[in-house]
């Protein structure tokens, strides 16, 4: 399958710069549109575009909302293919019933407000509260208890991008040891956009970084003078730490501090030579499997150096951002480090499916950019812009 030029007269494929204006922009759409999927699959086989009806007024504690930019994200393809146990909710979309929509982050824009909705007001930008909420799409009626209101000062590309990776990234750094400035970690998969804002994050508390990619790739070099440029203290590859001899680089960079917190997002022989590196008594945290191979770890960590293995995820049950009160606590935090300039909009390109295209047209442009995500041939951060048909 070959990739077609993303462009047209209304420039599809456009990098966002600074911040919008915050002006309600609804759009009285004769028809929204929606990807959707009735069963687990390859994205390419399963996703069609949809067009729906234009919204009702919205129920009482409701909002109608407009999407403005949906992320790609690697677990919304797991979600499709059926490899999570997170599954979307399903949903009727116009003649379409008991379908899933695809998409979990979004930044949107409130258009409607329902009788009963006090703490949000028209015109505000919000992003998902709740997981799986279907965002691959253009306008959509949702509880207001479901969404979180973005702090003024974020960019429309940072706002898009920060109810996900940013979160997991600072739940990380925060929940199982408690870091000071000059302490140490480890991660692998460091060039994924979790991996970019705990180097970020990390980097504006003083913490140390050692970040681990891929050693066959094209581009190396220009990829650790990017990771270097967000603050990452040093840059290795699965290959350096796969030899015993590195341990005494690795020495040499710490001088001799134990690293105490290994951040997995990639299992196999990655994650279990990382974790060699750990100090005693240090956590090995896995929030991800991009090899789709098994964690193996020695036991003789377990004995010797009582290494806690565990996992994370952003909305396991019981964790502060479920609540409102932590995610506000958290989304302050981090537009407060987009503001100062000290946690970066991500490398992105906007991919608009515009008005003016047909269904099957729309269709044939999202497989073809997840065929080529897959593949892995997309450096950067893939954004959606969904218009009305």
């Amino acid at each position: 399958m070959f990739m077609p030029q993303l462009r047209s007269a209304a420039c599809s494929i456009s990098r966002a710069q600074g911040s919008f204006s915050r002006f309600s922009t609804s759009v009285n759409l004769k028809d929204n549109r929606a990807i959707i999927y009735s069963s687990n699959g390859t994205p390419p086989d399963v996703l069609t575009a949809v067009s729906y009806p234009s919204l009702s007024d919205p129920s009482p504690n409701t909002v109608n909302i407009k999407y403005l930019l949906s992320p790609i994200n690697p677990s919304d393809i797991n979600v499709i293919e059926g490899r999570y146990v997170e599954a979307a909710s399903r949903a009727n979309i116009g003649e379409h019933s008991d379908v899933f929509v695809a998409g979990n982050e979004a930044l949107a824009e409130v258009i409607a407000i329902g009788d009963g909705v006090t703490e949000i007001k028209k015109g505000s930008w919000v992003v998902m509260g709740k997981e799986q909420s279907g965002t691959w799409r253009s306008q959509a009626n949702v509880r207001a208890e479901d969404l979180v209101q973005v702090p003024e000062g974020a960019s429309e590309v940072g706002a898009a991008t920060i109810s996900i990776n940013p979160p997991s990234a600072y739940g990380m750094l925060s929940q199982f040891v408690d870091l000071k400035a000059g302490d140490w970690l480890i991660q692998n998969g460091a060039n994924s956009a979790v991996g970019q804002a705990v180097i970020q994050i990390a980097a504006a508390r003083g913490v140390k970084t050692i970040n681990l990619v891929r050693s066959r790739r094209d581009g190396l070099g220009a990829l650790r003078k990017e990771l270097y440029g967000l603050g990452a203290t040093q840059v290795a590859t699965y290959d350096d730490i796969a030899h015993k001899s590195f341990r005494e680089t690795v020495k040499g960079w710490t001088k001799g501090k134990e690293i105490l917190l290994g951040l997995n997002c990639v299992g196999g022989p990655a994650a279990t030579d990382m974790a060699r590196y750990l100090g005693n008594d240090a956590f090995l945290v896995s929030y991800g499997a991009m090899a789709k191979q098994p964690l193996a770890l020695p036991t003789s960590l377990f004995i010797f150096k009582n290494l806690k293995s565990v996992g994370y995820s952003l909305y396991r049950p019981g964790e502060a951002y479920k609540t409102r009160e932590g995610r506000d606590r958290v989304m302050h935090t981090l537009v407060g480090l987009m503001k100062e300039g000290k946690l970066k909009d991500p490398e992105h390109e906007i991919l608009t499916l515009e008005a003016g295209e047909s269904n099957e047209d729309v269709s044939k442009k999202i497989r073809d950019v997840l065929v080529k995500l897959s593949e892995g041939r997309y450096g950067k951060k893939v954004l959606l812009r969904v218009e009305g048909n």
